[in-house]
C-alpha cells in the first residue's frame, strides 16, 4: 500500500521541438538501417571473392612439389598430415557454407504475418546473422589455409619412414637395390627385399638414390 502523505503528483507534458541536427541524425539513422543489409551482402561478395584468389593460390603451389604419397614419410608425421588435412577439409566446408550464407542469405520463405509492421526489424536480425556467418566465414578461411600449409609443410620436412635406397646396376648381378652398409675391399652390402647381397663397387656400372625400390 502507497502511503499517501508521500504521493507526488506527476504532470506530462510534451518535450521540446527536434532541432535540425535531431531530423538528421534520426534520417541518418533510417538510411543505416534500411541499407546495412545491402552493404553486408555486398561485403561478403567481395570477402568472398578476396579470399578464394590466395586459397587457389596455395592449393596450386602444393601440387608443385611435396610427397604426394605419405606412406613414406614417418607414420607420425603421416598420421598428423591427415589430422590437418581432415581439419582444413572440415573448416573449408563450414567456411564456403557460411560465405554464401552471408552472401545469400537463409534459403527459406518468411510468412507474410512475420511481415506486418516489423520489415524493418527482419532486414535488421537478418543483417546481424549475415554479418556473423562472414565474419565466420573469414575466421574459417584463414584457419583452413593454415591447415593446408601445415599438412605442406609436413610432407616437405618430415622424416622419411625408412633410409633412402641406393640402386646398383652390375653386368652380373643386375640391378640391386636397397639399404646400404660398408662392407670392405671394395664392396658394400645391400640389403634388398629378397635378401642381403654383396656388390663389387668396380663392377658397378651405374647407380642412384631412390626413396623406394621398384618392385620387379
Amino acid at each position: 500500500m502507497t502511503d499517501s502523505s508521500t504521493a507526488q503528483n506527476l504532470t506530462i507534458a510534451a518535450g521540446p521541438d527536434a532541432t535540425t541536427s535531431d531530423l538528421l541524425a534520426a534520417g541518418e539513422r533510417e538510411r543505416l538501417v534500411r541499407s546495412e543489409l545491402t552493404r553486408v551482402r555486398t561485403a561478403a561478395v567481395a570477402w568472398r571473392n578476396a579470399l578464394g584468389a590466395p586459397f587457389v593460390a596455395l592449393i596450386g603451389f602444393g601440387l608443385v612439389k611435396g610427397r604426394s604419397d605419405v606412406s613414406l614419410i614417418d607414420p607420425v608425421w603421416a598420421a598428423a598430415v591427415g589430422v590437418l588435412l581432415l581439419a582444413a577439409f572440415g573448416s573449408g566446408v563450414i567456411a564456403a557454407l557460411s560465405l554464401i550464407r552471408a552472401a545469400n542469405g537463409r534459403p527459406r520463405v518468411v510468412e507474410v504475418r512475420d511481415l506486418l509492421g516489423h520489415a524493418g526489424s527482419i532486414d535488421h536480425v537478418e543483417a546481424l546473422l549475415s554479418a556473423a556467418a562472414l565474419q565466420r566465414g573469414i575466421r574459417l578461411t584463414v584457419g583452413c589455409s593454415v591447415f593446408v600449409a601445415a599438412a605442406l609443410g609436413s610432407t616437405w620436412y618430415a622424416p622419411a619412414a625408412r633410409p633412402p635406397a641406393i640402386e646398383f646396376n652390375t653386368p652380373s648381378a643386375g640391378p640391386v637395390c636397397g639399404a646400404v652398409r660398408p662392407a670392405g675391399q671394395g664392396r658394400v652390402t645391400v640389403n634388398t627385399d629378397s635378401g642381403t647381397v654383396t656388390v663389387l663397387l668396380a663392377e658397378v656400372t651405374s647407380m642412384r638414390v631412390v626413396e623406394v625400390c621398384p618392385t620387379k
